[in-house]
């Protein structure tokens, strides 16, 4: 019996990742090192909880909406559709989906090429969903949107109808994935976000995992 293949889905967070402009840079500080005889190697960090790969909260835009540690966490655990999509800027809309199997969709990972680019290079003019694509998604049982994009919305936009729209239709939604490399499919998703609270998001170390097929061999993708 083969074992399923994992698929490592999130930036890496360095001091050179790159992030949303004005937001905190990753930071790792030592306290203490063994090169100067302490007796273990300890780092403080700063860094923002929307850095890398990431789980937006509803508080981040809803006052009083859950923080990372009030969210259940069904979301972000199981299948998951992967699609890639050509549109280079502006709105995404169901269209855009066109040609792609979606049949039982619970979770969807959108492919642009934003997740070609190296972790330290911040992307411009990025696609991001529209509101017609997120009630598209809802009306069909979505629970999750991910996107390689830094936000469910125009890098300028002051309103964020996407991310508002999300909570209003119950789905959360992860940025900032890196799916380069991936076949088209359908996986199981893991990206569960910390257990933080008070915050308006949280890093996530997310993966995807092969699906099998009754016999063990690996499913089809």
């Amino acid at each position: 019996m083969g074992t399923p293949r994992l698929y490592d889905i999130s930036r890496t967070v360095s001091p050179t990742l790159a992030v949303w402009p004005g937001d905190a840079p990753f930071v790792a500080e030592h306290v203490l090192r063994l090169r100067d005889g302490e007796p273990v190697n300890l780092t403080t960090l700063t860094l923002s909880a929307h850095t890398g790969s990431h789980a937006d909260a509803p508080y981040h835009v809803v006052d009083g909406g859950p923080h990372p540690a009030d969210l259940l966490l069904d979301p972000y655990l199981g299948p998951a559709h992967l699609v890639t999509v050509a549109r280079r800027a502006g709105g995404l809309v169901p269209d855009d989906l066109a040609g792609h199997d979606l049949s039982g969709m619970r979770r969807l990972l959108i492919r642009t090429w934003v997740s070609d680019l190296p972790d330290d290079v911040w992307p411009e003019n990025f696609p991001h969903p529209t509101v017609a694509l997120v009630d598209w998604l809802a009306a069909r049982g979505a629970v999750l949107l991910g996107l390689d994009s830094p936000s469910a919305d125009a890098f300028d936009s002051t309103e964020l109808p996407c991310h508002h729209r999300l909570w209003e239709q119950g789905m959360v939604h992860l940025e900032s994935l890196r799916l380069v490399g991936m076949p088209d499919g359908v996986y199981e998703l893991i990206a569960l976000p910390l257990k933080l609270a008070g915050v308006c998001g949280s890093p996530v170390r997310a993966v995807l995992r092969e699906l099998c097929a009754p016999s063990g061999e690996p499913g089809e993708r």
